[in-house]
């Protein structure tokens, strides 16, 4: 039986957004100094896109939330393993703001940046593996 077109439609659009964040925070991190602040911004938003996406794929509600943490709690109940990535992807969730605005002390460093990129990727791969391919970015 084929899929809805409309979900399988909506579903791609949020994790083709969600690569495009993976690929902005790698990049940011390719600048000469590297922008890291840019890099864990995308690593929030990436995690984001995609766990919206999950839900999308699922006619799940999520709302207007940053908090990975409870789009993460929305996802459980529909795949258990979002509970254990829930807890770690939470670090990611401040980066929405922290460092958006002036005001903010310091920056992250490489490390922080390349190490919220990874775990962004870890959470956009896991969705991706539980999507059927028409839902993917092509």
């Amino acid at each position: 039986m084929p899929h809805d077109p409309a979900r399988v439609e909506d579903t791609r659009v949020w994790m083709t957004k969600a690569r495009t964040d993976l690929h902005a925070g790698a990049h940011g991190l390719t600048a000469v100094p590297p922008i890291t602040t840019d890099a864990v911004f995308h690593a929030q938003q990436a995690a984001e896109k995609a766990l919206k996406g999950f839900l999308a794929w699922h006619d799940e509600p999520f709302g207007k939330t940053h908090d990975l943490a409870a789009l993460c709690r929305l996802c459980t109940p529909i795949e258990q393993s979002f509970e254990s990535m829930g807890r770690r992807a939470a670090r990611l969730t401040d980066y929405a703001w922290k460092y958006r605005y002036p005001g903010e002390p310091g920056e992250p460093s490489r490390e922080e940046a390349e190490s919220a990129l990874a775990l962004a990727r870890e959470v956009y791969d896991a969705v991706l593996e539980l999507l059927p391919s028409e839902a993917r970015p092509a």
